[in-house]
């Protein structure tokens, strides 16, 4: 695949409805701190380019695990890894995605919000248990194009609504956007009184992107030593980017599209995050109400209704046309999400985990097992919604950050070690992983039997939670992993270092031996055999499991439709369809053209500049 297509696919897996509600929501409450996010990003797509992928392919892997397990053989690293990710799935990923889909629904329908949630369920879920959303994958470029283009054109139309004179106009209208006590006690029948701790007057410092050493949201330190390690996993490491970087055709056009796609992370701060705080301006009552009663009613939140500053801008600045686009394009594009993540953890469970505990199992077994799986991630994510209202002062963005930073940076340490490190040993890395995941799962559910005080109420939670942000946790986190991991290693054996060959950073671009080349070809060789044989043994398991099936149809004199649909909803594939093709393994180059080198580390200065100026400029 050419760079410009990975660029655009990186951008396009990165952004959904989530993205459009949670930035936008944080950008109303709290302002423009929130695009931080981007700009790292921006820099983090370039050290997967540049350090990651260069390794990624010279190892000849397609998935995350496999890399683990080829750099440091066993299967607990990979067990490990797919546990780690099922968590962040059912915690973020999923529970998030039905939340904003939802707010969109409530919005425009005036439904109750679980109500929302419900038909959202429903409906995808179906569609991904009978595969309806394959064709899916083959609009999420145009949903994206549709997506950008909608948002800036509400940027446009939101500046207009405001009769803002540019940026220092907005600035000003924003800094005056705070509720009318009058009207909210006319409608809502509440007292409130503007002098109260818990009145929601913006931030003095919304428009500073990192600010305080100790500030309770965007502290630059904590930032930049804890929130990265989160990004790296996210970024370098998470399945889902890092195999839109693997299908180019080679390094130089994985490179190029890391770049084009940090080019295009310039445009949220712009496009998602300042429509937040015009949408504050626009609709100050509700957006910006206060903590308790007020929010309550307005969104069935007391902590607090930011996260429908998008939603509110597209069904009430938009036109009748547009509106109905966009809104048609976001929910698609969300499902679409959903039946990824659903089809991705579904397939991790059952050949990760349940292939491991029972090993005889059917590829039917398997099936109606990944089915099921995806039943309990739903019901467990919908249980999730309530905690996600409650969580961060209601804002989803800074509620996903959270979660992700007590998971996730062990993980980001394993894979940097693995990857810089030839003397990181399998026992380090696992020992390290687990210490470090231990303790941020720990302190995940004491944040959640300990909650954080609504405003104006004493916080009685112990010190160790109270006195530290999150992302310095996250920091302790990563440089602890690290720590065990390199002990751990300097006391254990040390991996041959021919078994380390292309699988670090230092070893990226050892000569191919003929050795090598004889393991490649066992490993195509093995890949073609493994395909064959799970062929051979799933037309066996069908046959045997539809028998029943199929004699209970003949004896009924049902029509042969009625076993088709069954084969179809079960997953079940008929052994006379199933043409199994010879594919061949691609294992794309590492070699690169001197003056297309050139001219991508020139890119390269070019967007981590881009990245450090904005920083400083909105800093």
């Amino acid at each position: 695949t050419r760079w410009w297509y990975i660029g655009a696919s990186l951008f396009v897996s990165n952004i959904g409805s989530e993205h459009f509600i949670g930035l936008a929501g944080s950008g109303a409450s709290g302002g423009i701190g929130v695009g931080a996010w981007e700009l790292n990003a921006l820099m983090l797509l370039q050290l997967l380019g540049w350090i990651f992928i260069p390794v990624y392919i010279a190892s000849g892997i397609c998935t995350m695990p496999e890399y683990l397990e080829q750099r440091f053989g066993g299967k607990r690293l990979r067990i490990y890894l797919a546990t780690l990710t099922l968590v962040l799935y059912c915690l973020t990923k999923i529970s998030v995605n039905l939340y904003s889909g939802a707010l969109f629904i409530q919005q425009s329908m005036g439904w109750h919000l679980y109500s929302s949630v419900t038909l959202l369920v429903c409906v995808t879920a179906l569609l991904t248990v009978t595969g309806g959303l394959t064709v899916v994958m083959y609009t999420d470029s145009l949903q994206a194009v549709l997506m950008v283009c909608g948002a800036a054109y509400l940027t446009i139309q939101g500046t207009r609504f405001i009769s803002v004179d540019g940026y220092y106009g907005m600035k000003e209208k924003y800094m005056q956007a705070t509720p009318n006590i009058t009207y909210i006690q006319q409608k809502y029948n509440i007292s409130v009184n503007s002098s109260d701790e818990c009145f929601p007057y913006p931030r003095e410092d919304s428009f500073t992107m990192l600010k305080g050493i100790t500030d309770d949201e965007m502290p630059w330190l904590g930032f930049l030593l804890g929130q990265t390690p989160s990004s790296i996993w996210y970024w370098c490491t998470d399945q889902v980017i890092v195999q839109r970087a693997l299908a180019a055709r080679s390094l130089s056009h994985a490179q190029g599209g890391t770049l084009v796609a940090g080019f295009i992370k310039i445009l949220p701060m712009y496009i998602m995050v300042m429509p937040g705080m015009i949408s504050r301006v626009l609709f100050t009552n509700e957006i910006a109400c206060v903590p308790g009663e007020h929010c309550y009613q307005v969104c069935e939140s007391e902590s607090g209704c930011s996260n429908l500053a998008y939603p509110k801008l597209v069904l009430r600045v938009m036109p009748s046309g547009a509106r109905g686009l966009m809104m048609a394009v976001m929910i698609a594009a969300l499902m679409s999400d959903l039946d990824s993540i659903f089809n991705s953890a579904s397939t991790i469970f059952t050949l990760d985990l349940w292939k491991r505990l029972r090993k005889s199992a059917t590829n039917t077994e398997l099936m109606i097992v990944g089915r099921l799986f995806i039943i309990l991630l739903v019901g467990i994510s919908i249980a999730w919604v309530p905690i996600i209202l409650q969580f961060q002062g209601g804002q989803l963005f800074f509620y996903i950050q959270e979660v992700t930073n007590y998971i996730s940076p062990p993980i980001a340490a394993i894979f940097l070690t693995a990857i810089l490190w030839k003397g990181c040993t399998e026992k380090g890395a696992f020992y390290g992983g687990l210490v470090g995941s231990s303790l941020g799962l720990a302190r995940l559910i004491t944040i959640f039997i300990f909650k954080p005080p609504k405003c104006g109420e004493e916080d009685t939670r112990p010190s160790f939670l109270s006195s530290m942000h999150y992302m310095y946790f996250s920091a302790i986190l990563f440089f602890l992993t690290i720590c065990i991991a390199v002990l751990v290693s300097l006391f254990t054996k040390k991996s041959a270092a021919e078994n380390l060959a292309h699988l670090t950073y230092w070893t990226r671009n050892d000569s191919y031996t003929a050795a090598d080349c004889e393991l490649k070809l066992m490993k195509s060789d093995n890949h073609m055999k493994s395909k064959k044989a799970k062929s051979d043994i799933q037309e066996e398991s069908h046959e045997d499991d539809v028998s029943i099936v199929q004699e209970t149809t003949e004896k009924c004199g049902l029509k042969s439709c009625f076993y088709k649909s069954v084969r179809f909803v079960c997953g079940i594939r008929n052994p006379a369809d199933s043409n199994e093709s010879s594919d061949e393994v691609h294992f794309p180059s590492v070699a690169q053209n001197p003056r297309v080198k050139i001219l991508l580390h020139i890119a390269l200065l070019c967007i981590l500049g881009c990245g450090v100026f904005m920083y400083i400029f909105w800093s």
